[in-house]
């Protein structure tokens, strides 16, 4: 209720006590008087009892299956359906979560975690050590279809790799066929026991990551469990109690969660509507509490118009994420480096921030973001990304070049983007710029989300859109991405000493000698390569309705919802 609405109650609480008083009722005008201003009191700093936020998604979440999820859409709901054995609050620092507490070894390479009593499912049952390691062995199983995306953050766990990996036969290292070697496992009910590879200085902080959350055993015989709202069995903030497809989507307050007292939306209404247009109408009718990312999308050519409009309401920052094409290294003309080089150097970043997206981005030379953590301070500041230039004379020379070692005259290539009226705007000015820049002819495309995810993972494309929100507050969150065989792989990239760059700061104990290593590697990846195209380091750009409190975007452009109210 909001306080308006209160205050014209509490004015007819105290016009209905005058009138029986004066009709000779059993209660004194006094005592009606301490009864409501008792009453006021109470609910002054009580938040309003129509709790219901609602936002917006540009697209429905392909999967709401921790183990297959690899997208911002998803992972925004899963955050609050679902919790790990740790939580992170704004600036991505570890909390307790489904765990109470944990002893680590003297050696950092041994966890034991002591789960929470009362953490409970959403249908009542018990949350337990054993549904934590049946999920993540259940993502390492290499019979586990399709792949999951993010197996290979698992891989930190002892012996999670070669048993992921058991069945490629491209796969050289010991191979682990029993699951039970894995080092994850359940000492009782309550008690897990996690033994890793090395020394992960990260590894708290990956626990709250998605991947690493718990799934109720009931969907070894449901494998279509993650897309019916009637079985979805979470352990979060919320349940997902209605799913219309491709229309809407409603969470409503677990009751069964640990700490349900802290949590005052009673229901959270996401609808699906893929016009930012249409998004921002929602809001400014009042329709949605929230607009923007990173669910929703605000039309870039509006932001300047709110920025004078609804400049209390309208909130920019920038966020640990990365905007950036994709080549299809495997797929010729792009496997050779002068022409996907080329095609880098020959747009303008900052006339695109300028004239089209709007929103304060940095331009992107690298692709690590500002706001991850390096060695002193933030790795970006640490480590310039001055990889390559922008040049388009320099651009035109070493196409030229590219083209006669293909065996070409011209290039014309498809550039794919998911559909979203900024992708769109973005896609149709690179366009032009190597339109009027190399004299290339360039066909975009827009795909559907699910299928668009679906021909990047396998390499169903020449050039395609990406973006990439950090996992956990390090730069190997970014760099992995591209190792040989990776999950989100998407690109088809293979170098040798790229994977042992990497391979050698994960085990590291060093921690200059781990961020002088990813430093290296993300050279390898774009001044030797150039394997993407780097564009801009991403800000959040978002509405909030001023009685929306508690909700907020974290320093990896997330949005958090659970501990949210309203006034």
């Amino acid at each position: 209720m909001k306080k308006k609405s209160m205050l014209l109650v509490l004015t007819l609480l105290l016009a209905v006590s005058a009138f029986v008083s004066a009709c000779g009722g059993s209660s004194t005008p006094a005592k009606e008087e301490a009864k409501n201003e008792q009453k006021s009191n109470e609910n002054k700093n009580e938040p309003a009892k129509e709790q219901v936020f609602r936002f917006n998604s540009i697209s429905e979440p392909p999967s709401l299956d921790p183990g297959q999820a690899q997208d911002s859409t998803s992972f925004a709901l899963l955050g609050a359906v679902f919790e790990g054995l740790t939580r992170s609050d704004e600036n991505g620092k570890p909390l307790e979560g489904t765990a109470e507490k944990w002893e680590i070894s003297p050696d950092g390479t041994k966890y034991t975690f002591h789960l929470r009593k009362d953490a409970k499912w959403s249908n009542g049952d018990p949350v337990t050590a054993n549904d934590f390691e049946f999920a993540w062995k259940r993502v390492l199983d290499p019979d586990f279809q399709p792949a999951p995306p993010y197996a290979y953050q698992l891989y930190y766990i002892k012996n999670a790799e070669g048993y992921n990996k058991h069945k490629d036969a491209a796969y050289t290292k010991t191979k682990i066929t029993d699951p039970n070697e894995v080092g994850v496992k359940a000492l009782d009910a309550n008690t897990l026991e996690v033994q890793l590879e090395s020394p992960t200085a990260y590894f708290l902080s990956l626990l709250s990551f998605q991947t690493f959350f718990p799934v109720h055993q009931s969907v070894k015989s449901n494998p279509k469990w993650a897309s019916d709202a009637n079985s979805i069995i979470s352990n979060g903030p919320f349940k997902v109690s209605k799913w219309v497809k491709q229309s809407s989507l409603e969470l409503a307050k677990n009751d069964n969660y640990y700490a349900k007292d802290e949590v005052k939306f009673t229901k959270v209404q996401v609808s699906i509507v893929s016009e930012g247009s249409s998004e921002l109408n929602m809001y400014e009718t009042n329709v949605l509490d929230y607009s923007g990312m990173p669910t929703g999308e605000i039309p870039t050519e509006q932001i300047p118009v709110l920025q004078q409009t609804k400049k209390d309401e309208l909130h920019i920052k920038g966020v640990a994420s990365s905007y950036y094409y994709l080549f299809n290294n495997k797929q010729k003309p792009f496997s050779n480096k002068k022409i996907r080089r080329a095609l880098s150097m020959a747009i303008n970043r900052q006339l695109l921030i300028d004239k089209v997206t709007l929103s304060g981005e940095l331009p992107a030379f690298g692709i690590v973001s500002p706001g991850i953590a390096g060695l002193n301070g933030e790795y970006r500041s640490e480590v310039k990304d001055n990889y390559f230039q922008e040049n388009v004379e320099e651009a035109k020379k070493i196409l030229q070049e590219g083209l006669q070692e293909e065996g070409l005259t011209t290039l014309e290539f498809d550039l794919a983007y998911n559909t979203n009226d900024k992708h769109k705007k973005i896609a149709q000015a690179i366009a032009d710029m190597w339109s009027k820049n190399l004299n290339v002819k360039v066909k975009i495309q827009n795909q559907e989300w699910a299928v668009f995810l679906k021909n990047r993972t396998n390499l169903n494309y020449q050039v395609a859109r990406a973006g990439w929100s950090t996992d956990y507050n390090d730069p190997m969150s970014f760099l992995d991405l591209y190792m040989t065989g990776g999950g989100n792989n998407d690109i088809g990239f293979s170098n040798p000493k790229y994977d042992e760059l990497l391979k050698k700061a994960k085990t590291s104990m060093d921690a200059k000698e781990r961020m002088d290593l990813m430093a290296q590697a993300e050279k390898i990846l774009i001044e030797d390569e150039q394997a993407i195209l780097p564009i801009y380091y991403y800000t959040s750009v978002g509405l909030t309705k001023p009685n929306v409190k508690g909700v907020f975007i974290d320093y990896q452009g997330m949005i958090h919802f659970d501990r949210g109210y309203l006034e």
